[in-house]
């Protein structure tokens, strides 16, 4: 089994982030852009990067089934060690796979005491002991604050980070701080937010909080494989 630099690498530093992580322990990040952009398959290829450095990921689905998430790793998986060229692919992801737990709920039954409940029954009974954690379909309602607190707390307990998906409006016009104005009352709870955003004809990844350098060539969502690449490439 060869995993080579590219494939291990997180394309995300190119933004100016400083490690492969980007998150430490207890801190969240957020992927921001409107419905259908690709904020999921931009987390997704997070999630595989993390899992390819043996580091546990919790994947929380708000909104699909299990077996659709799966498909999600799968195709992203597919595409990213083809544009690698990592040969063979099988034993690669038979590695990654007990690194990964998915959990879904409705997203009306979801709450920080719910995860909790599901978090305990995973590490007392050592099933799984998550390090990254992505949370795909939560609603960044008003009152969404109250809640995000909680999961602050419950992720520095638990030594994670935890990554989000927030659904943002292709015309919203930003706040004083560059944030989308749906975000920016939860804006200071997160140490990284990341937007996807239609550029004229291509799709453009930028940081809005974060990132420690100066960033190379822009880095844009390659829409036939839904990977990051550079704008040069």
């Amino acid at each position: 089994m060869e995993k080579n630099n590219s494939i291990l690498k997180n394309p995300l530093t190119r933004l100016g982030y400083e490690t492969e992580d980007i998150l430490a322990e207890g801190e969240f990040g957020a992927v921001l852009a409107s419905s259908g952009v690709g904020k999921t398959a931009l987390l997704v290829q997070l999630a595989l990067n993390t899992l390819l450095r043996s580091k546990n990921v919790l994947h929380i689905s708000l909104d699909d089934p299990v077996n659709k998430v799966g498909l999600w790793y799968e195709e992203v998986f597919q595409n990213l060690v083809q544009q690698c060229n990592v040969k063979p692919a099988t034993p690669v992801w038979e590695t990654i796979l007990p690194h990964r737990f998915i959990m879904t709920f409705k997203v009306e039954e979801f709450s920080p005491p719910k995860l909790e409940e599901r978090l305990n029954d995973l590490t007392q009974q050592g099933i799984f002991f998550p390090q990254m954690a992505i949370i795909d379909g939560l609603p960044f309602v008003e009152s969404v604050r109250n809640p995000l607190s909680e999961l602050k707390i419950l992720a520095k307990a638990n030594s994670m980070s935890v990554w989000f998906t927030v659904r943002s409006h292709r015309h919203e016009k930003p706040g004083p701080d560059g944030m989308p104005s749906l975000f920016s009352h939860v804006a200071d709870l997160f140490e990284a937010v990341i937007q996807i955003h239609p550029e004229g004809n291509e799709t453009h990844i930028r940081a809005l909080k974060g990132n420690k350098a100066e960033a190379g060539p822009p880095l844009i969502l390659d829409p036939s494989t839904m990977l990051m690449k550079n704008s040069e490439e």
